[in-house]
């Protein structure tokens, strides 16, 4: 449009001369170019979405706010409740339309064969927003969430063996480790302040955030199994590495703000502003990938000096010999990110899940007791097979991970024409994917999709009495399709880490319960 507006001046300026006032070429430039604004942002905002959209045909939710639509849809708090409300209330056969912040077309997925389309059989017609993923690429580089494309799938297949069971299987140690060391933190914790029952006085309870724990095991964990460094988080580490990678992701309003606008003005735009933010994530995310580049560097030289001792992703990767240490870098800063927050985020609704039902919690510690090692014993030689099996343990991670995935809302944009469920889908349009709303679809999963149910992870015949602790755990929660649980989304762009993520999770639940009893704080 500026352009454009430039070039009618320039036209003006020697073919009209004698009807334009001095300096004819500003003259013109500035009006032509509000008025090429003005125009398109009529034809935008009133005229497109309304009368040429190539979507006025499909379903949408009614209301929605003058020039912000449904916007507001993205940001409302618990995330994804609003599109769970659109499934529910408009009728659909898989794509629902509803219009975003100054009516720009977006459509939501809901049938199974439609996630199936864009996450796999045309899962390289869509991309992450451009926006996001500059954003987030100063901060974990090229790695495997931020690459697109021929990148992607080269990624994927060199990583994808590092995430093979053969080698979770090999990890298992390490997370049971550092689940005893999260129970005995809390115990130190709790003897400090403790609190006596006036019912039980030899029984000593406390008051604990779950949470901040969940981050210092979690952190110690992807350390340790992930890069194959000790960060000692749980007992309050000086790590430079873990102190600048929580700089980065400490939220403050001011830090919420500056990621908010980045991902809708651009990075581009907000790397212009006046803001100390700004230097203060240059310097950071500077040292942090010094640090890491560093590590890279002491893991190649200690992979030469003991061989094939080291079990931890990054040694593994750096065997491969597929990598460069900066693309080395990237994997690294890529399995902080999404190997911490996710893990500890699923832990603490586990925690709350059964501090809420204490029924359940009183099942599990029983199945705990009956098969697993005390997390004081050294006996762990069997403890793959023992967490792999156990019917309400996996089911209870499995139910907390459908009802509380870690990433609520996913977007696609798609870069060329295409179609889903058979209608054309115009590039540059926006998808969204909702794990939140899908994993509680009472289309999918049932009237009780709302609830707690870990039962629905188990295979067990109720009419000869068999109890669920004594069925067989399986896979698909007793849904129809793969796709009605989006946690870890499928295809080529599922979450390559979700057997170690489980695997953690089943850790650390099995040393919780085994040790402790608890309730909330709060009951209200």
């Amino acid at each position: 449009m500026i352009l454009l507006a430039a070039l009618e001046s320039v036209v003006g300026t020697y073919a009209l001369p004698q009807y334009l006032p001095p300096n004819p070429f500003n003259w013109l430039f500035i009006r032509l170019a509000i008025v090429q604004v003005s125009l398109w942002a009529i034809w935008a905002v009133f005229i497109y979405p309304f009368f040429f959209s190539p979507f006025l045909d499909l379903p949408h939710p009614k209301g929605g706010l003058p020039l912000f639509g449904h916007g507001a849809a993205m940001f409302n708090k618990p995330p994804g409740k609003d599109f769970l409300n659109m499934m529910t209330s408009v009728p659909n056969d898989g794509l629902i339309h509803f219009r975003g912040f100054f009516y720009r077309d977006r459509l939501l997925l809901t049938d199974p064969k439609a996630l199936a389309e864009v996450l796999v059989t045309k899962t390289y017609d869509f991309e992450k927003p451009s926006r996001v993923r500059a954003f987030l690429r100063t901060v974990l580089g090229d790695g495997l969430i931020i690459v697109e494309g021929d990148e992607h799938k080269f990624q994927r297949k060199h990583i994808m063996p590092v995430f093979s069971f053969r080698h979770i299987k090999d990890l298992y140690p390490i997370f049971w480790d550092k689940a005893t060391a999260l129970t005995q933190s809390l115990a130190t914790e709790i003897a400090e302040s403790p609190i006596y029952s006036s019912n039980e006085k030899a029984k000593v309870t406390g008051d604990v955030e779950v949470n901040h724990w969940a981050n210092k095991v979690t952190m110690d964990i992807i350390g340790l199994a992930g890069l194959g460094r000790e960060f000692n988080a749980l007992k309050n580490s000086d790590d430079k590495l873990i102190q600048n990678y929580e700089e980065i992701l400490e939220p403050t309003s001011e830090k919420v703000l500056f990621f908010t606008l980045n991902i809708l003005m651009g990075r581009s735009f907000v790397r212009l502003l006046p803001w100390k933010v700004n230097e203060r994530m240059r310097i950071t995310t500077s040292t942090l990938r010094d640090v890491c580049r560093q590590l890279v560097r002491d893991k190649r030289d200690l992979i030469k000096m003991k061989g094939a001792e080291q079990i931890d992703l990054l040694s593994i990767l750096i065997k491969s010999n597929n990598f460069s240490d900066d693309q080395l870098v990237d994997q690294l800063l890529t399995f902080l990110a999404a190997g911490h927050e996710t893990t500890s985020s699923a832990f603490t609704w586990t925690t709350h899940m059964l501090a809420t039902h204490t029924d359940i919690q009183t099942r599990l510690r029983a199945e705990i007791h009956k098969h697993v090692p005390s997390a004081s014993s050294s006996n762990t030689a069997d403890l793959v097979t023992i967490l792999e099996s156990l019917p309400l343990l996996n089911a209870v991670c499995n139910e907390t991970l459908r009802l509380y995935p870690t990433v609520p809302v996913t977007i696609r944009d798609s870069i060329r024409p295409t179609s889903i469920l058979g209608h054309p889908i115009p590039a540059h349009t926006q998808i969204l994917l909702c794990p939140w709303a899908t994993n509680r679809s009472t289309t999918l999963w049932g009237p009780n999709a709302a609830e707690f149910v870990p039962e629905r992870w188990i295979d067990y015949d109720a009419e000869k009495g068999v109890r669920p602790e004594d069925g067989r755990p399986n896979n698909h929660g007793g849904s129809q399709s793969n796709y009605s649980n989006l946690t870890f989304l499928h295809g080529p762009r599922s979450c390559i880490g979700q057997g170690f993520a489980k695997a953690e999770l089943r850790a650390l639940v099995a040393a919780f319960v085994g040790c402790y009893e608890w309730g909330m704080a709060d009951p209200d």
